[in-house]
């Protein structure tokens, strides 16, 4: 009974994450990799062991990093100074705690403020600011890749 509950929970677990991973910004990512732990654990650790964990830890945190840089690499490739960098990042952050709209708009509002605030014209701020947002949805796309991979390479350990 208990591996069936353990079954329930992993692929409950992914399918949240593999959903909650087409929104910036999001812990889908995790949810994935929590739902394999347990997948992992249902089958005593047989065909899903340490080391394949340890890989899709890494692509984990491969993901994390693509979002913590995707909005600040977009910031720059648009000409953004280092106050609209920091603007984003700390955008980032603060718009977490205020859902989909926090996550959409915080970077967006704190590299223009940080671009304003380095005494740059509103059309390059609302540039920088617009840059986040490209930025973003290039680190949605890589953690979209990710997630897949992640999937392939369970599935492919399931059933091996």
């Amino acid at each position: 009974m208990v591996p069936v509950l353990l079954w329930v929970i992993c692929a409950v677990l992914i399918l949240a994450g593999v959903l909650s991973s087409f929104l910036p910004v999001s812990p889908g990512v995790f949810l994935v990799l929590a739902g394999m732990l347990f997948g992992a654990w249902a089958d005593g650790f047989r065909r899903i062991g340490w080391v394949t964990l340890v890989i899709l830890g890494l692509l984990a945190l491969v993901a994390l990093l693509g979002d913590l840089l995707g909005s600040l690499i977009g910031a720059k490739r648009f000409g953004a100074s280092k106050g609209a960098l920091i603007g984003a990042a700390i955008g980032i952050l603060v718009g977490i705690f205020f859902g989909l709209a926090g996550a959409l708009l915080g970077p967006f509002l704190g590299a223009t403020a940080g671009e304003l605030l380095a005494k740059r014209q509103v059309r390059q701020s609302v540039r920088a600011g617009a840059g986040t947002w490209v930025g973003l949805a290039f680190s949605v796309v890589l953690r979209l890749i990710i997630v897949f991979t992640m999937l392939a390479v369970f599935i492919t350990r399931c059933l091996l």
